[in-house]
Order: C-alpha cells, then structure tokens, then sequence
C-alpha cells in the first residue's frame, strides 16, 4: 500500500493546486511542453528544484541524478540516461539555458571526499558514477571564501558545466548565443543560491533582478 503521506498529498495536490489550474493543465497536455530551463540536480530530497525556483508545471526540465554530475560526451553505446536527458533538452525543446544545480552537505560528494577518493568500488553503481569527481580543480578562492565542503561542491558544478561543454551540440548553440550554461549552488540551510561568474571565476550569491 502506498503511504498514506503520499495518497493525502496527492488528492490536496487534486484540490488546491490541479482543479484550479485545470485549464493550465490541460494546455500543458495538448501542446507539450516549453521549459526555460533545464536543470541538473542531486537526487537529494531536500533540495526541491520547482519550490527553489518559485517554479510550476511545464516551466523547468528537471533531470537528477546522485551528485547532481554530467559525464563527458561517451559516443559509446552504452546507457547513458543524464546525456540523453541533456541531448533532448538542447535538440528537442530547445531550452535556452541549462543549469547544474549543486547544493550544501552533499552526500554523494562527501561520500567520494571521506571514502572513495582514489579507492572507488568499480563493481558499485554509485563508485562508478562518483569518478566522475576523480580530478576536481577544488580553486583555493573557493575554499577561502566558502570552505572546504563548499569548495568540494563548487567543483562538482564547475566540471559538470566543462563536461556539458564536450558535447558538440551544446558548444555549437552556446556559440550561437541559443543556449546559456549556468552553475548554482543552494545553501539548504540559509536559502541562499550561488552562482558562477564565469568571467571573474567566482561563485556569488544570486542577484536580485
């Protein structure tokens, strides 16, 4: 039996927000969808993508995954879900921006930190997927400003935008000016969001517009 905490969740979700946005909804099932942006985040539960954002239905392409990680462009053969989440993003829908949204106290960053750094377990789905982390320029302006953890995270999202950056497709309509990659991080506790000033090399607080 489902959760009774999810079944009530779901028929509030039917009453207070679906019913009203009826009309909302059914555009959104007979014209497909349109997002801003896609998203690339951690599988985390508390960070809640659509709430961080002020975010609703058909306004964000959400793709999760542990330590919120792009892997290089892999013309392999093999399943690769993040890339393929990314190439429909770019081709398909066409979003205008693609952000990797990293976050404070992350488990699978820390977990590379404190055990699998150099010591991964290859017959491990999450040792795999976590070295991708293997090689992190962790910037010292990074570790001054923010901390260690911070630091670790910070270049989690930085490798993850250069990873984007291998993909031909997405160089292409970035060099277009079609496309803009973005680096956050969300501070669970304060609230706050940093991002990346490619330019200056810096991550800072999110501007109010």
């Amino acid at each position: 039996m489902l959760a009774k905490s999810l079944i009530d969740g779901y028929w509030r979700f039917r009453r207070d927000l679906h019913e009203p946005d009826k009309g909302r909804y059914r555009q959104l099932a007979a014209l497909g969808q349109a997002p801003t942006a896609m998203i690339i985040a951690c599988c985390d539960s508390r960070v809640d993508v659509s709430a961080i954002f002020d975010a609703g239905p058909g306004d964000i392409f959400i793709m999760r995954n542990v330590a919120n990680l792009v892997p290089p462009f892999e013309p392999d053969g093999k399943f690769h879900g993040t890339s393929a989440a990314v190439e429909y993003a770019a081709l398909v829908l066409n979003v205008p921006n693609i952000i990797v949204l990293g976050h404070s106290h992350c488990g699978g960053v820390a977990a590379y930190r404190e055990k699998l750094k150099g010591n991964a377990d290859e017959t491990s789905f999450i040792g795999r997927w976590l070295t991708l982390l293997d090689g992190l320029d962790v910037k010292e302006s990074d570790v001054a400003d923010f901390g260690q953890e911070t630091a670790f995270e910070l270049a989690g999202v930085r490798q993850s935008l250069a990873n984007l950056r291998t993909f031909d497709a997405l160089k292409e309509r970035e060099a277009e000016g079609l496309l803009t990659l973005h680096g956050l991080h969300f501070d669970i506790g304060s609230g706050t969001v940093l991002a990346l000033d490619e330019k200056a090399d810096r991550f800072r607080p999110l501007p109010e517009v």
